[in-house]
């Protein structure tokens, strides 16, 4: 018999009874002393767990002194049995650190693997997202989907390109209409009219071309169009199950969407297409410059190009967070949409590339391009203040704090005036080009949660939470 942990014949062989292994007595007496348990099994261990071993013993004489050879021996075999001890437990420590070691590589490089499946799964459903494109029939032919969308036609991309063009060469040089409003006028605004409208959630106010007609929706799945001379909806369009989020005029068409996801657009009192291309809440809308081009955005991450000239989605691309807000540049090649990342998205109109973001201070709530083209404003959910920035330096050059929340914000078609929109009133601030400084030539109580440009910029449209539509007019 040998000792488990010496390996050497024993004096006094004790069994254990949890492994049933021979061990010297004194060693295995001191490592429980100093572990409590079994060198072998590594099970809770006691002094009476061990069974001494009958064995014939050689009667040890009584040890010398250090003087002599016997004695030197005997310190020697003890120190012989301690290293021998020590030894056997830096090895089984050793193969329980290799033990531990082999365990966490294995899960470290299943991780890994697991890591690089999950990451090509999302980058292939996002790739299988974007290309997504919703077919609207002549009347509700909406809800067909194609996967793998082609992105815009060159008959699109050709009236981009020709509207870009158009615009471009023209914008800078028109002079301000004979009849447009003056900071001596819009310091006499106040207002003169307060209309009930039966919208008494709607969000979104949008005035025609012709500024003779409101587009305005509620909850109730309904779109009215408020007259300007008779003061009161004359005419309500169904949009189905619902709330309206927002809505918008292209030109004599009206266009609503809608909290489950659908776009419908009319025309003379009928719908004429209807998409279902997000898969949920559209949050907002816009229109391009050449009037033929609508544009959507959603809770979704995506955004949707409408062509109106054949009913029909031009192309739909999925981004990186939900949008809340839209808008097109004035010369019609840039898209920006808001989303709840606190980002200001600026993409290629042809190509839907990313040409730029701008990082706010929270949630997009507003964004409305100036007419001179390279100024954006903008606003974030329950900031008092209005960013705006120079898409040149893609940087803010100037703020505007309004002491309150904002909720919509309206460049006029010059580009001189700036309509601030909120639940504590509405401001307006002027930017002077031959002094380049900014002025707040108006500032009323009336509360807004949407905000829209009369005939002229004559006469301002403010659209409160209770439904009420107000008039602004110089006094």
């Amino acid at each position: 018999m040998l000792c488990a942990i010496s390996g050497e014949a024993p004096q006094v062989p004790v069994a254990s009874r949890k492994s049933g292994t021979v061990f010297e007595k004194r060693l295995i007496e001191a490592y429980i002393t100093e572990n409590g348990r079994d060198p072998v099994t590594d099970e809770e261990l006691s002094p009476d767990d061990l069974v001494e071993l009958k064995t014939s013993r050689i009667v040890r004489p009584r040890p010398p002194t250090l003087t002599s050879i016997p004695s030197l021996l005997s310190v020697f075999q003890n120190e012989w049995d301690a290293l021998a001890l020590e030894t056997y437990t830096l090895r089984q420590q050793l193969t329980q650190t290799r033990q531990e070691l082999s365990t966490a590589l294995y899960q470290n490089d299943a991780a890994v693997r697991v890591i690089a499946r999950l990451s090509r799964e999302r980058d292939e459903a996002r790739e299988a997202l974007s290309g997504l494109s919703v077919r609207g029939g002549p009347a509700t032919n909406g809800d067909a989907m194609q996967v793998d969308s082609p992105g815009l036609s060159n008959q699109v991309i050709a009236k981009i390109e020709a509207t870009q063009e158009r615009l471009s060469k023209t914008r800078r040089k028109r002079p301000v209409p004979a009849d447009w409003v003056t900071a001596d006028a819009l310091n006499s605004f106040a207002p003169v009219e307060k209309s009930k409208t039966p919208y008494t959630e709607a969000r979104s106010l949008a005035v025609n071309a012709t500024c003779d007609a409101v587009l305005l929706g509620g909850s109730n799945g309904k779109v009215g169009v408020y007259s300007i001379s008779d003061k009161a909806i004359t005419e309500e369009l169904d949009v189905g199950s619902g709330r309206v989020t927002d809505t918008l005029w292209a030109e004599s068409r009206a266009i609503a969407a809608t909290s489950t996801g659908s776009v419908k657009i009319f025309e003379n009192s009928q719908e004429i297409a209807s998409f279902s291309g997000h898969s949920g809440e559209v949050t907002a809308l816009a229109v391009h410059p050449s009037g033929d081009i609508i544009a959507s955005v959603g809770v979704d991450k995506s955004y949707i190009f409408y062509d109106l000239t054949s009913n029909t989605v031009a192309t739909q691309v999925l981004t990186d967070a939900a949008l809340t807000t839209a808008g097109f540049h004035p010369d019609g090649h840039l898209f920006a949409a808001g989303g709840v990342d606190g980002q200001i998205k600026v993409y290629d109109v042809k190509s839907g590339a990313n040409a730029a973001n701008f990082d706010s201070t929270g949630p997009i709530v507003a964004i409305s391009f100036s007419e001179n083209g390279t100024w954006l404003a903008s606003a974030a959910k329950g900031s008092s203040i209005v960013s705006i920035w120079d898409l040149r330096k893609a940087a803010v050059i100037h703020t505007i704090d309004v002491a309150s929340p904002i909720s919509a914000v309206q460049w006029e078609f010059t580009g001189q005036f700036l309509a601030i929109a909120g639940p504590s009133g509405l401001v307006v601030q002027q930017y002077s080009k031959s002094s380049k400084e900014w002025s707040e030539p108006l500032k009323n109580a009336v509360p807004s949660v949407a905000v829209g440009w009369g005939l002229d910029a004559n006469s301002i449209y403010c659209l409160d939470a209770q439904g009420f539509i107000s008039l602004l007019k110089a006094q």
